[in-house]
């Protein structure tokens, strides 16, 4: 779980699209973890507690876990109970698995902001000599 939040720090240069993408990749195999397990909790609630088939478990936990609401009525009390306590969880996966794959991409582009550019000059004072006097201007350490 740690490397998932691993990234480079503020003083360090941006990461190379080779460490960005290996990034994105394990964050969105995690991602899918979490998918597959609450999917299989879903499955599992739905047959156990309606008596469902597979395939109508497989969809009602899918549109829970999507966020679209129940695709069958649940006739069985223990389902209704299952099913509340499934959507509100489901309901919060969706934003924390959001969260997730976009992590590393909201870390690259504030990151991005305060990676020093070595190119420019320090200040418009800077600048304004380098213009002025047709030389190189010193840049202070």
């Amino acid at each position: 779980m740690h490397q998932l939040f691993t990234f480079e720090k503020r003083n360090q240069p941006l990461a190379n699209p080779k460490d960005f993408t290996s990034r994105l990749t394990r964050n969105g195999v995690c991602a899918l973890g979490v998918i597959t397990v609450s999917m299989a909790v879903g499955v599992a609630g739905y047959r156990i507690f309606e008596g469902m088939g597979f395939v109508d478990a497989f969809l009602n936990a899918a549109m829970i876990l999507s966020g679209m609401g129940p695709a069958k009525e649940l006739t069985h009390d223990g389902a209704k109970i299952f099913a509340a306590f499934y959507s509100i969880t489901s309901g919060l996966l969706l934003f924390a698995i959001a969260g997730l794959i976009l992590a590393p991409v909201y870390h690259r582009i504030l990151h991005r902001f305060h990676v020093p550019d070595t190119d420019q000059p320090e200040s418009g004072e800077t600048a304004a000599l380098k213009v002025a006097s047709g030389k190189p201007a010193k840049r202070k350490r």
